[in-house]
């Protein structure tokens, strides 16, 4: 049996709010950090900071660690 839809009823011009993220992809940081696909592979591969692998979906780096990594570096 299958369930129903919930409908939320939202104040005119409102919606759902979305979790902050938690995670960059390797595109986020390639822009952060102004650089090419190939530099942020091998700070990965350095293990600069923490991220887990999702197979078909890449690289979620931890935001926390590598915000973390960013202040350390004086930027």
């Amino acid at each position: 049996m299958m369930e129903a839809c919930v409908e939320y009823d939202f104040p005119e011009g409102a919606g759902p709010v979305m979790p902050e993220a938690r995670c960059y992809t390797v595109d986020d940081l390639m822009m952060i950090l102004q650089c090419g696909r190939r530099a942020v592979y091998e700070l990965l591969k350095r293990k600069e900071f923490r991220y887990i692998k999702m197979n078909r979906v890449g690289y979620r780096i931890s935001k926390k660690s590598f915000d973390e990594w960013l202040d350390r570096q004086g930027c």
